[in-house]
């Protein structure tokens, strides 16, 4: 029902920025809570920031807080991860992921939440 594409990984060093991109198929796209999560080697999969699907409400891991930003534009099926500040500790596979489902509290945080998971993008920052 939704498939979604992740673009904009790639090398960065500390400190630097990244904007990851994720487009998203379905014609119910804008109806979805939208997120990202991330994977680093060795490490369970965590969540990293949401959005609801007005757009009005996001939701952020402590870690990023402050350094990244998450938005979408509805008309073009797309949401964003604005990564600033990058760290070493940010190195990561990113998953972008979509729920249809009415999330409350600290739902958002939760892996189960999404039904759907994009392939996944290599973010990698040198020290």
């Amino acid at each position: 029902q939704v498939q979604l594409v992740e673009s904009g990984g790639g090398l960065v060093q500390a400190g630097g920025s990244l904007r990851l991109s994720c487009a998203a198929s379905g014609r119910t796209f804008s109806s979805y809570t939208m997120g990202w999560f991330r994977q680093a080697p060795g490490k369970e999969r965590e969540f990293v920031a949401a959005i609801r699907w007005s757009g009005g409400s996001t939701y952020y891991a402590d870690s990023v807080k402050g350094r990244f930003t998450i938005s979408r534009d509805n008309a073009k099926n797309t949401v964003y991860l604005q990564m600033n500040s990058l760290k070493p500790e940010d190195t990561a596979v990113y998953y972008c992921v979509a729920s249809g489902l009415i999330l409350s509290g600290h739902n958002y945080y939760y892996a189960r939440s999404y039904p759907y998971w994009g392939q996944g993008t290599q973010v990698t920052v040198s020290s």
